[in-house]
């Protein structure tokens, strides 16, 4: 197989998890640029295989559970969740309101692993499985506070200001802000986002540092502006730092590839 033929493959992929729904060939030969007919042979192997599915009314295309279940299957053979959720579990349970996991890959974020807290009816959950956008999240701060500032600033340029169409418009849009938001995070001791990923939210999030002083991912908590008022920051914040502390402690428990 081709590099080019990879590179396709894996845009289509990456472009089918933002469409749940499913979206036509047209659209998929347009939004990845591949000409139509190699779009079409590439899809229809790719049902072959499972990993996506057509629609038989509209024509669109989907993808499978199957995708998602390679990296469940993963993540179990790794021994990740195994160490983490309980700690998750147990941080959810204390603040009320939904804790997660997300993990460094290069110079991305990835969600893994959550815990819902809240016993209510109004709850975040948002999915996990997903990249994180790092500019516009308190998650993603969090981490790029970990960072030399131009290495930081650098990885955050080359991904691009551009959000999802879910996110709210209350976002840093360019460098010196980011900059200036970094330089906050630093003080602060944690990453906070307030109506960024979406509206009426709130998320707190700090690094998780080994003991060789790399991060290797961040916990974070999140949940309606309603609740997680001002008075309560230094506690959900204190309740993170433990939790991280611990996480970085049995980290070494489990074999997880590019930790």
């Amino acid at each position: 197989m081709s590099q080019l033929v990879i590179d396709r493959l894996l845009d289509v992929l990456e472009l089918l998890v933002e469409h749940p729904h499913g979206i036509s060939l047209s659209e998929i030969s347009r939004r990845c640029d591949i000409p139509k007919g190699a779009a079409h042979r590439l899809v229809t192997s790719m049902v072959e295989r499972g990993y996506l599915e057509q629609d038989a009314s509209s024509e669109w295309y989907r993808l499978t559970l199957k995708t998602s279940g390679l990296g469940f299957r993963f993540l179990a053979e790794s021994g990740l969740t195994d160490v983490t959720q309980p700690i998750l579990n147990r941080l959810g349970q204390q603040t009320k309101e939904l804790s997660r996991l997300a993990v460094v890959q290069g110079q991305s974020l990835m969600w893994v692993a959550k815990a819902q807290g809240s016993p209510l009816a109004l709850r975040y959950d948002p999915d996990i499985g997903t990249p994180v956008v790092l500019h516009a999240t308190a998650v993603g701060r969090a981490w790029l506070s970990t960072l030399d500032e131009e290495e930081a600033v650098g990885i955050v340029l080359k991904a691009g200001f551009e959000v999802p169409a879910r996110f709210n418009r209350n976002i840093i849009t360019n460098a010196a802000d980011l900059r200036a938001e970094l330089a906050a995070t630093r003080r602060r001791g944690y990453g906070l986002a307030i109506e960024e990923g979406e509206v009426n939210t709130v998320a707190f999030a700090v690094p998780v540092t080994i003991p060789n002083g790399k991060s290797v991912g961040t916990l974070s908590i999140a949940g309606p502006i309603m609740r997680l008022t001002a008075d309560r920051y230094e506690e959900i914040a204190d309740s993170l730092t433990k939790s991280a502390r611990e996480l970085a402690q049995i980290w070494p428990l489990r074999q997880f590839v590019g930790a």
